[in-house]
Order: structure tokens, then sequence, then C-alpha cells
């Protein structure tokens, strides 16, 4: 009957213990892991990071396509650009020209 007793005691100090430390791991745990954890922000930061990279890439691309129509203008318009995109598109050239067919 002592030991019972005995059990009994000492278990309602260690039961608060535990249950608290088991409290702690689990925030703890799901701190690091998880949907909204460590490790998750740390990928959403290199995403984001590999996004703009990719986005500064693309603006770039865009402002020199943009440049290149400005040229194609009616009021602005480039003839050795217009020359040169007509040469292309229509498969325009002179009698005295050579053509050189390379692959892409």
């Amino acid at each position: 009957m002592s030991l019972f007793r005995e059990i009994h005691k000492r278990s309602r100090v260690v039961i608060p213990q535990v249950l608290g430390a088991s409290l702690v791991a689990y925030f703890a745990y799901h701190t690091i892991e998880g949907d909204r954890g460590v490790w998750a922000w740390i990928h959403l930061t290199q995403n984001l990071q590999a996004k703009q990279t990719e986005m500064l890439n693309i603006q770039g691309d865009r402002h020199e396509l943009e440049a290149r129509v400005a040229l194609l203008r009616p009021d602005n318009l480039d003839p050795d650009l217009l020359e040169e995109r007509a040469r292309d598109v229509l498969n325009y050239g002179r009698e005295n020209e050579y053509l050189v067919i390379r692959r892409r």
C-alpha cells in the first residue's frame, strides 16, 4: 500500500512536468517543420530570390523589345531596321547579294 501512495504522490509532481515538456516539444517541432515553419520560410525565400532574378531578366528582354518596336513606329521609323525586317519576313534580297543560310 505504501508503494501505491509513493507512486501517487510522485505522479502529482511528474505528470505536469511531462505534459509541459511535451507541449514545449510539440511547439518547437512545429516552429521548425510544418507549413509555416522555419524550413518553409527558407524555401519560400529562395524561391522568391529565384523569381526576382527571372523577373529582372524578363524585364530586360521586354525593354529591348520595346526599344525595337519604338524604332518601327511611323513617327520614328528607322529605314535600316525596316529594310532588315522586310528582308527577313518577305525573303527579299537584291540582285547582287549572296544569301547565307544558317541553322539555328
